[in-house]
Formats: C-alpha cells, sequence, structure tokens
C-alpha cells in the first residue's frame, strides 16, 4: 500500500522558494523513496535520526535534506532545507527523545 505524502505549510513553502530544477529532483525523490518504502534506510539516501522523536528520518536530495515522520499510512514532511541549515534546525525544531540520547 502506497503511503500518502503531507508536506506541513513551511514545507511547501520551502519547496516552492527552490530553483525549479532542484524543486523537480525533491518531488522525484519523495515519490520514489518515500510512497512505498519511506522507513528503508540507505547508506546515502535515507537515515533514520537517533536521539530524536521527531522527525524521525531524514532524505538527502543533493544538498537539501528533507525531513518526515512516518505513521501507518502517511508520511508527513516537516522541513525541506539546505544542508548547510540542516543542524540549525533540528537544534531549534527537533524534539528529543525521551531520556535523551546520541543524536
Amino acid at each position: 500500500m502506497p503511503f500518502e505524502i503531507i508536506l506541513a505549510p513551511e514545507a511547501v513553502k520551502s519547496l516552492r522558494r527552490l530553483p525549479a530544477h532542484i524543486r523537480a529532483e525533491v518531488k522525484d525523490a519523495l515519490e520514489v523513496h518515500l510512497k512505498h518504502e519511506p522507513t528503508k534506510v540507505s547508506k546515502s539516501r535515507v537515515k533514520r535520526l537517533r536521539g530524536l522523536s521527531q522527525p524521525q528520518f531524514r532524505l538527502g536530495v543533493g544538498d537539501i535534506r528533507v525531513f518526515y515522520d512516518v505513521t501507518e499510512a502517511a508520511v508527513e514532511v516537516l522541513a525541506i532545507i539546505e544542508k548547510a541549515e540542516a543542524q540549525a534546525w533540528l537544534d531549534d525544531e527537533g524534539t528529543p527523545t525521551p531520556g535523551g540520547g546520541p543524536r
């Protein structure tokens, strides 16, 4: 069963600000990687984020990072940001796992 991909309002704004060719790459990556197996971790694309309860995963698309959570039927895209800003966004917006732990 394919997952529904839901973009948060901030993610939509960020996606619209990207140049057209990068926006197309990100949209393609969302369809390819998140539609059917959003929790399938890979060396180069999908990472499970440790030490955080939200966001749960990160998808890398070139210099863009897509942070998202997975529910039973949907992928909730929380943010689409440049790699250079990713750690600052996680520090501000990420929700640590109760009990802490390494990131």
